[in-house]
């Protein structure tokens, strides 16, 4: 299946590269997609008059027709992408699924399992701590 990884992280929403203990690693990219009123611009964030990103909005536009989503409804639509190191089985895999989080314990987080052996694997938001020990399971 072979993806293609992203030459830079320009037209991503999210990106990661994390280690998964002694044996296991994650990269994870999420593409921004077209708007679905003209398809013709990239829905990114917001630009301020001074041309600066503004990164906590809470919406996403498109600079073509200024169509405006709001944030959680639009991530909902897109597809992470994942190549990973199960730290359990050292399988190699790579899948792609929908870039939903759910809250895993208290942290928002990409959950998702081993093709090989079924062993959960989460990507935390914000390299945070799921288990409550100080260090992220999963990144």
């Amino acid at each position: 299946m072979a993806f293609q990884q992203p030459a830079s992280t320009d037209g991503l929403v999210y990106y990661t590269n994390r280690e998964l203990g002694d044996k296991g690693k994650v990269l994870c990219w999420v593409p921004r997609s077209s708007c679905p009123k003209c398809g013709k611009g990239l829905m990114g964030k917001p630009v301020d008059a001074a041309g600066k990103v503004k990164i906590r909005a809470k919406e996403y536009v498109c600079p073509a027709c200024r169509y405006t989503a709001e944030k959680e409804a639009y991530e909902e639509t897109l597809t992470a992408t994942i190549i990973y190191t199960c730290p359990a089985c050292s399988h190699a895999g790579e899948l792609q699924l929908p870039f939903r989080r759910k809250k895993v314990g208290s942290v928002a987080a990409l959950p998702f399992a081993c093709q090989q052996c079924g062993e959960k694997i989460i990507i935390t938001k914000k390299m945070k701590a799921a288990d409550g020990s100080g260090f992220a399971k999963a990144g």
